[in-house]
Order: structure tokens, then C-alpha cells, then sequence
């Protein structure tokens, strides 16, 4: 079993992945207490995917976050570093063009996407910053990134249980449910390390996008950022 460090090396961040694919999806349902279902709506509702519009779904992992994309008639292209991921996510949707790449080096060529979004997975890549450049670079002018990812939730009692909940509750239960739980001391490490919500935005505003907003989710524990490419 692999398990990755905070330098998130990409080949031991996609081996872990690897390792937790069959039931990653399930573990997330009952880590989160159901509240990824809420998150993954609001995500399609951000992104607001249009007919014939072309969508990548980066970190995109089996594509459970790619069906509601795909089911608006829109072009989804889910990308992932993690083979095993895709390969689980090709057996349950063999229609979908799953496609293997590096966020910090994207298969695709300049100006493509209408849209780009990614969830729970910007935390996991080593260049944060590289990987925010090449999604602007994929995309067409006009077009929008959505980010959704932990953050940092806004009312300071409430941070408190929720970062003993990370680093007490979360590993006995990813024991019990996941077949690689140090995979999930990782994932609340990362979540402790990652910026907050106006760190975030500014990074996005660096790599370039424009009109940068935020919103939070379930109090702050995750946050939806959006911005724009200028035509």
C-alpha cells in the first residue's frame, strides 16, 4: 500500500490513488457523510455545461464528477493521472473518452475547452501553480475554470471540530471502509497544508484568469472557485 507525503510526489500520489480505486467512490460517500453528493451538484451548477460545449474534467478519478457534464449533451473529457482510477472508471462507463494525463502537463492543445473544472484534486498536484497556468492555457477564450476543493471553514468553533474530526475520526473510519486508509491520513494532511479561500483565489488571478469569486460550501469545508479567460 502507498501512501503520499505533503512534497506530493506524482508517482506516489497516482499509486495511491491506484490502490484506493475500487471503493474510492463509496469511501467518499460515507467519509463526508453524504455531503459530496451536495458538492458535486453544485460544481455542475457552476460549471453550467452547455450542448455541444466541450468540458474537461481534470483529476476526473472514475467520473462520477463527469456524468453530470455528459448528461447536459455536452462533450466531457474526464483526465486523471491515476491509471487505476481510469481503468475502474472505464469498466462503469466504457462511453466516456477517459483520457491518462499530468495536470502540470496537459495532453491537449491551446484554446479546446469551453470549460475546465476540478475537484478534490488541485490539492493533490506538486505545482499547484503550473497546474492552474495549464488550465488556462487549454482554454478558449471566453470560457471558465471551476475549482472546487477543501478549504477552510469560516467560523473559528467550527474549524476546530472540523480539524479534530480530520486528523482523530477520519483515519478509524477510513480502517474500516477503505483498503488503503493511510491513504486517508494523507488526504486530511493536505487538507491542514492547503491555502484558504483568498490564498486560493489570488493564485488563480496570478495564472492568469480573470474575474476570480469564491463561494463556500457546508460552512467552508469546501470552496467553489470560478474565474474566466479574457477574449
Amino acid at each position: 500500500m502507498t501512501r503520499a507525503s505533503l512534497d506530493k510526489q506524482p508517482h506516489e500520489v497516482a499509486s495511491m490513488f491506484d490502490d484506493v480505486a475500487e471503493r474510492y467512490d463509496l469511501t467518499n460517500d460515507l467519509l463526508s457523510l453524504g455531503q459530496d453528493r451536495v458538492w458535486r451538484k453544485e460544481v455542475a451548477r457552476a460549471v453550467d455545461a452547455r450542448p455541444a460545449q466541450k468540458v474537461l474534467d481534470l483529476a476526473a478519478g472514475t467520473a462520477t464528477s463527469s456524468l453530470p457534464f455528459a448528461r447536459t449533451g455536452a462533450y466531457v473529457v474526464p483526465c486523471d493521472f491515476s491509471l487505476g482510477m481510469l481503468r475502474v472508471g472505464k469498466k462503469r462507463l466504457p462511453w466516456l473518452p477517459f483520457t491518462a494525463g499530468d495536470a502540470t502537463r496537459l495532453p491537449f492543445k491551446d484554446d479546446v475547452f469551453d470549460a475546465v473544472t476540478i475537484s478534490f484534486g488541485l490539492r493533490n498536484v506538486q505545482d499547484t501553480d503550473a497546474a492552474l497556468r495549464e488550465l488556462y492555457r487549454v482554454t478558449k477564450p471566453g470560457g471558465r475554470v471551476v475549482i472546487c476543493e477543501f478549504s477552510h471553514p469560516t467560523w473559528v468553533p467550527f474549524r476546530t471540530v472540523y480539524t479534530e474530526y480530520l486528523m482523530r475520526a477520519l483515519p478509524p473510519v477510513a480502517r474500516a471502509v477503505s483498503s488503503n486508509p493511510d491513504a486517508y491520513v494523507y488526504l486530511a494532511e493536505s487538507i491542514r497544508a492547503w491555502p484558504d479561500q483568498p490564498a486560493l483565489a489570488e493564485r488563480l488571478r496570478t495564472a492568469g484568469w480573470s474575474s476570480v469569486a469564491w463561494r463556500n460550501l457546508t460552512g467552508g469545508i469546501v470552496a467553489l472557485h470560478r474565474g474566466f479567460k479574457e477574449v
